[in-house]
């Protein structure tokens, strides 16, 4: 791979063995035979202007209800793969995205095959409220927190409801740094350093 194929923001890839003709070094972590590792991913509870939630209808959820996002890209950013996932899911830009909790789903019932998952989440302010889905959705709603709950939603989107509702946006905000290629928003201050 050269630096010309490399993913999105990925830092250029340095050879593992300096010997002539030796591969270059994997991007992330090298795959060891017989071992499969979860999928990143990030989604936002997309907030509009008026105050309510984006919801979308996904098949791969069972035809429930959910957030947009998907999987981060080797080299990329959280911050870059939200703002990625959101525009090409729904169409629309993203402000004030923050922490929000962090889930797991192994074989989740809900979810169309099996797959084991680090979900990433985040709630996040849009600019505006027209969407435009793309293939992955088949439907958007904007709701009002409360009535969000009443609804078919699948598991990992309800307790990111039930969080904005305690929270809102009362966690630190994503800022990522160019200058390191780093994300952070230090989750410690949220939520009380254990350590």
């Amino acid at each position: 791979m050269t630096a010309a194929d490399a993913p999105r923001g990925a830092p250029p890839r340095a050879p593992h063995d300096a010997s002539p003709g030796a591969a270059e070094a994997p991007l992330g972590a090298a795959a060891e035979p017989g071992r499969g590792y979860p999928l990143v991913t990030v989604g936002a509870l997309i907030v509009g202007p008026s105050g309510r939630l984006l919801l979308i209808r996904t098949h791969k959820w069972g035809d429930r209800w959910g957030v947009p996002g998907g999987k981060v890209d080797l080299g990329e950013t959280l911050l870059a793969a939200v703002h990625r996932e959101v525009r090409e899911e729904t169409g629309l830009a993203l402000t004030d995205v923050a922490w929000a909790p962090t889930h797991e789903a192994v074989d989740h019932p809900q979810f169309h095959r099996p797959a084991h998952f680090v979900l990433l989440n985040f709630v996040a302010r849009a600019m505006g409220e027209e969407v435009v889905l793309n293939d992955e959705a088949q439907d958007h709603a904007w709701v009002a927190a409360e009535a969000a709950l009443v609804m078919d939603l699948n598991a990992p989107t309800r307790a990111l409801v039930e969080h904005y509702r305690a929270h809102g946006f009362a966690t630190p905000r994503l800022i990522a740094d160019p200058a390191t290629g780093v994300t952070h928003g230090n989750l410690c201050d949220a939520v009380g350093d254990p350590g």
